[in-house]
C-alpha cells in the first residue's frame, strides 16, 4: 500500500463488530473489504481529493463512492457513530454546544431540484460567500454526540433544541458550557427543564445580568478543539460535496475515528 493509511488493528476491532450489525447482508460480497472502503473515505477526507482521484489501492473510485452512498442512504454512517461515542471521558457530565463555519466550494453549488435544489442543502451566504455552517454538541475535545448542518447565515440559538434533541439520554448531564450567543430565555427554560445548569455569559444587552459559573466557563474550550479536530481534514474545513448528507456522512466518520482512534 503506497497510501498512508489510519486505522489501526486495534481501532478496526472495535468498529467491525458493530459494522457487522448495521451493514445489509444483500447481494454478493463487495470487492473492496468494509475496513479498505473506511480507509478510502478517510483518506478522501483527509486530503481533500476529488472522488476521481482517489489511488488505485483503494480500487475502482466509482466502486468506493457508490458503496460511501448507499451507507448513507441507509443511515449506516450515522449509526457507526452513535454506536462509536465512547462514554468514559473525564468530564461525561457536561455539554458543550457551538458552532462553526465552513467556506463551500463552488463545486458544492447547484444541487439537482429532485434534492431539493441548492436552498435544501444547507448551503448560503455569509460574508465569506457561500459557506454552511456545522452546529455540534460533545461531551470532550474527542467526543461528538450531535451534529446538525444549516446554511452560514445561520444564528446558533434557533438550532439549539434540534442539536440538544439529538443528545444521548445517558449519561445524565449536569452542566451545558455555552458561549453568549446562546443566552435566551427559552434556551435557558429549556436546560433547567431537563435539570442540567446552564452556563451561558450574559449579553451586554441583557437588563438584568445573570451569574454564571467562570470556573466551569473555562472548560468550554473543549468543543473549539472538537471543531478543530474535524477541520483537520480538508474535506471538513472546505465543503465539496453538493447535498448536505453526504457532507454530514463525512463528518460523522471523521468524528467517529476522532473519538476511537
Amino acid at each position: 500500500m503506497s497510501v498512508r493509511l489510519l486505522l489501526t488493528d486495534e481501532v478496526w476491532a472495535a468498529i467491525a463488530p458493530v459494522l457487522a450489525t448495521l451493514k445489509s447482508r444483500a447481494g454478493r460480497p463487495p470487492v473492496v473489504s468494509d475496513r479498505l472502503l473506511i480507509e478510502a473515505v478517510l483518506y478522501l477526507a483527509r486530503t481533500g481529493l476529488p472522488w476521481r482521484d482517489l489511488p488505485k489501492d483503494f480500487g475502482r473510485w466509482d466502486a468506493v463512492y457508490n458503496r460511501f452512498r448507499r451507507w448513507e442512504v441507509r443511515g449506516v454512517w450515522r449509526r457507526l457513530w452513535e454506536h462509536l461515542q465512547t462514554a468514559d471521558c473525564s468530564i461525561a457530565c457536561h455539554l458543550f454546544i457551538d458552532a462553526t463555519i465552513v467556506r463551500a466550494h463552488q463545486h458544492a453549488a447547484g444541487a439537482l431540484k429532485k434534492y431539493g435544489g441548492q436552498a435544501a442543502q444547507a448551503l448560503g451566504r455569509s460574508r465569506g460567500g457561500l459557506s454552511t455552517k456545522i452546529h455540534a454538541g460533545c461531551r470532550d475535545e474527542r467526543t461528538g454526540i450531535a451534529v446538525v448542518l444549516t446554511a452560514g447565515q445561520c444564528h446558533e440559538s434557533p438550532v439549539f433544541e434540534t442539536v440538544f434533541a439529538q443528545v444521548p439520554p445517558e449519561p445524565s448531564l449536569t452542566h451545558a458550557i455555552m458561549d453568549k450567543a446562546y443566552d435566551s430565555h427559552a434556551i435557558r427554560e429549556h436546560l433547567i427543564k431537563h435539570d442540567i445548569v446552564p452556563v451561558i455569559p450574559p449579553k451586554s444587552n441583557r437588563l438584568v445580568p445573570l451569574d454564571y459559573d467562570k470556573n466551569l466557563y473555562k472548560f468550554r474550550e473543549k468543543v473549539e478543539r472538537f471543531f478543530n479536530n474535524l477541520k483537520q481534514f480538508r474535506r471538513i474545513a472546505t465543503r465539496y460535496e453538493k447535498l448536505s448528507q453526504t457532507f454530514l456522512a463525512l463528518i460523522h466518520l471523521v468524528a467517529m475515528w476522532i473519538s476511537i482512534k
